[in-house]
């Protein structure tokens, strides 16, 4: 009897057990058959749209332009140098001064080539007289042909004479070459300074120059007459410029090529060697279609983009591009005023998908 009675208990103990072991099985199994019928019946109810982000095309103004940097150079710029070595007797400017053309800035010591001037002025005047004379007896035949041209020959040598000492005064009195700003005084009253030796710089700061380079590529877009717009942190509030001239040929070590262009500096803001940040505008066209690039999906024979139809779903379109900018591109055929183009989900979006979409500026 104990031992039937051991036998029953050991079977309901492994009943037990077996029943601890496969019911959390099955129930899980339930619920995930309940939770899949759940969804299955769901998504057999409704579909989830593709959330995407739309420009709605309008024409525009199409801005073709380079973003570089450059550096302001003056109009004019050299540094004054005496022709001749001498004394200074004088100097008539101050450092910083604004002169004109022509303007005597300083005097050498002239007073050898003053007497020789005083000299031959009298012998001008003698040589003068004595052809007067001549040429009166040759009219009377009482002189020959010969003689009148010995005296007529000295007074127009004296006359060469004077010209030269002229000249040679003219070098002592230096001059401004331009107009412009006169720098600092390298030199002294009473020093004697040679060809070598620089009195003073002098800079012309109106107009202004802006020299800036720009890729090889867009060499055949430059022109003369191309607008540009330039800033620094001096002056963060753009100012025009015109480009004037370019380099004839690309630089082989940068693969650039050089422009400079002009614009007024009346109040004097940029100053020589000063670095700046250039739009340079290539190209301007007017009611032009722009998408952004990252709306243009390229292909075997050309480009596509998806746009949104009148019944929220994709829809493909052909296009032709033409010009590219930094984050826009022109759209030439395909595409129309109004149209509602995908800028995002361009991957995952396919034609006949339906979408939720935004619009964005």
């Amino acid at each position: 009897m104990k031992k039937q009675t051991k036998i029953i208990l050991l079977v309901i103990i492994a009943i037990l057990v077996a029943g601890a072991f496969f019911y959390p099985r099955l129930d899980t199994r339930k619920s995930n058959e309940a939770s899949s019928q759940a969804e299955s019946s769901q998504g057999e109810g409704t579909t989830e749209d593709l959330p995407v982000n739309v420009v709605k095309l309008q024409k525009e103004t199409l801005r073709n332009q380079l973003s570089v940097t450059g550096t302001i150079i003056p109009n004019e710029s050299v540094n004054i140098r005496t022709e001749v070595s001498g004394l200074i007797r004088r100097i008539a400017f101050r450092e910083g001064q604004y002169v004109t053309k022509g303007t005597p800035i300083l005097y050498l010591d002239d007073d050898e080539l003053q007497a020789q001037f005083q000299r031959l002025e009298y012998t001008q005047k003698l040589f003068e007289s004595q052809e007067n004379r001549q040429k009166q007896l040759l009219e009377r035949e009482a002189i020959s042909q010969e003689e009148y041209d010995i005296v007529l020959n000295e007074f127009n040598t004296t006359l060469a004479d004077i010209k030269l000492v002229e000249a040679q005064l003219s070098k002592r009195i230096i001059r401004a070459p331009f107009n412009g700003v006169l720098g600092l005084r390298q030199v002294s009253e009473g020093s004697v300074i040679a060809p070598t030796d620089i009195i003073a710089s002098i800079v012309n700061l109106d107009p202004i120059k802006i020299e800036f380079s720009i890729p090889e590529r867009y060499a055949t877009v430059a022109e003369v007459g191309s607008k540009i717009y330039f800033s620094n942190d001096a002056t963060p509030e753009e100012v025009e410029g015109e480009v004037y001239a370019f380099e004839p040929q690309i630089d082989a070590a940068t693969r650039t090529l050089k422009l400079r262009a002009l614009s007024p500096n009346k109040d004097g803001k940029f100053l020589p060697g000063m670095f700046v940040r250039i739009r340079f505008v290539l190209e301007e066209k007017e009611d032009a279609l722009l998408v952004p690039s990252e709306s243009i999906i390229p292909e075997l024979e050309g480009y596509k983009v998806y746009i949104v139809g009148e019944d929220d779903k994709v829809q493909e379109r052909k296009v032709e591009i033409g010009t590219r900018t930094d984050t826009q591109v022109q759209i030439v055929d395909g595409l129309k005023e109004g149209d509602l183009v995908l800028t995002t989900g361009v991957l995952q979006a396919r034609p006949g998908m339906a979408v939720s979409y935004t619009q964005i500026n």
